[in-house]
């Protein structure tokens, strides 16, 4: 949407964070008072608040110097560092039906990507954008299930500071791009930003609640979030956006759906 509006999707991204600390001090009432700053897992919040608005920009450097097929494969396979985490990090028992079940997911999201896009490159064929966007992802899912996980700060009170962090770092962010680069700052970027972080935010609260909720399987959490991206975003390009499936990308969709069932239920 924002490509056919020639609106600067880097600025939309930047500028949802306000609204995602809007939301989130007004709907979930974060009790700040009552949390000493001595005890906030700092080391979890610093790193969650420069790569939310920082890696949206290496999304968009890795699409135009490394190609869309290279940038998704990244995104999609980010999935392995959450997933070693939940076995090496988070001690959770790999059983043969979750196994079998994420080996089927992997398939499948290796079948969603477009792979007919390569093109869209630009100047390189360079790794280390896909690479950055690789790590960068991997590590906020890994980050997002310690915040939730942490005994002493609720998760609300977490993501209201990790929202306000990432407020600040965007906010540096977009003055640079206006004072260092003379980018225009538009006032329906604003507006546009606005709408994507109420998605934001529900998105994260509802992702940190999953893993409070199943706090012994972090598997099934991250599994089903990331192949159920797959799954409903591809029913939306194709309604929505009249966008057209390869035959590979329909197998894919079908071996998502069989991926999350059998994580859950196995």
């Amino acid at each position: 949407m924002a490509r056919g509006r020639s609106l600067n999707v880097q600025h939309i991204v930047l500028w949802n964070y306000p609204a995602t600390v809007v939301l989130t001090y007004t709907l979930l009432a974060p009790e700040l008072k009552d949390v000493p700053w001595s005890i906030l897992p700092y080391q979890l919040y610093i790193p969650l608040t420069i790569l939310l608005p920082t890696l949206f920009i290496f999304i968009a450097l890795s699409i135009k110097y490394s190609g869309i097929v290279k940038t998704d494969v990244a995104q999609r396979m980010s999935l392995f560092i959450p997933l070693l985490a939940s076995f090496l990090l988070f001690k959770e028992t790999a059983s043969s039906g979750k196994l079998i079940g994420i080996a089927v997911g992997l398939i499948a999201l290796v079948c969603s990507v477009s792979w007919n896009k390569e093109g869209q490159g630009q100047k390189s064929n360079s790794m280390l954008y896909p690479a950055v966007v690789f790590l960068g992802m991997g590590i906020i899912d890994v980050l997002f299930k310690q915040v939730a996980q942490h005994k002493e700060v609720s998760y609300i009170d977490s993501m209201f500071f990790v929202f306000v962090g990432a407020m600040l770092v965007a906010f540096c962010i977009l003055l640079f791009q206006k004072w260092g680069r003379g980018q225009r700052i538009e006032a329906t970027s604003m507006l546009w930003g606005s709408v994507l972080g109420v998605f934001n935010f529900f998105n994260i609260f509802f992702y940190m609640k999953a893993h409070r909720v199943i706090p012994d399987n972090p598997s099934i959490v991250f599994t089903t979030m990331n192949v159920g991206v797959i799954v409903v975003g591809t029913l939306v390009g194709v309604w929505a956006f009249k966008e057209k499936l390869s035959y590979i990308n329909k197998i894919g969709l079908v071996l998502a759906v069989i991926s999350i069932l059998l994580i859950a239920y196995l």
